[in-house]
């Protein structure tokens, strides 16, 4: 496996990843209209252009990305996607590490998960997140924000 810079051009293969990886999280809450099934490649190509996007490849398929964003000083991540077939490999950690690592000029990272997702609540704080505040969303949601601090690089 390895891990690069995304490219505009892989959006298409990105959305292909991402819908297949939320389809669990989308039956997790019984909720098909999750945001992440719902974007665009136009979407994607366009965070992948104005952000920070790293891919995890092996050989010439895409089996994971992540996106940030810069917010002054702190990195927001979003859409950490790895393939169904792939999940439990160490991908989801490689791209937060990458990210981590290539975005020196973020102090504090931030994402938000939501509150069943328990092999991504144990991936955060593995990498050293922890919860910052919960923000109920339905009945069904609740969205649980974390951050990790400088002091955990």
């Amino acid at each position: 496996m390895e891990i690069e810079r995304a490219r505009a051009a892989d959006a298409g293969e990105i959305l292909t990843v991402q819908r297949a990886a939320y389809a669990t999280e989308a039956q997790l809450y019984g909720d098909p209209f999750l945001p992440p099934l719902l974007e665009s490649v136009e979407q994607i190509r366009k965070g992948i252009e104005t952000g920070i996007a790293f891919k995890a490849t092996d050989g010439t398929r895409i089996v994971g990305a992540v996106r940030g964003q810069l917010a002054g000083t702190t990195c927001l991540v979003g859409r950490l996607v790895v393939a169904p077939d792939q999940q439990g490999r160490g991908v989801g950690r490689a791209l937060l590490e990458t990210l981590h690592e290539q975005t020196p000029e973020a102090t504090a990272f931030d994402l938000f998960t939501g509150h069943l997702s328990e092999a991504n609540l144990r991936l955060y704080r593995r990498l050293g997140y922890r919860e910052t505040r919960r923000e109920r969303m339905d009945d069904h949601l609740t969205l649980v924000h974390m951050r990790r601090d400088p002091d955990h690089g």
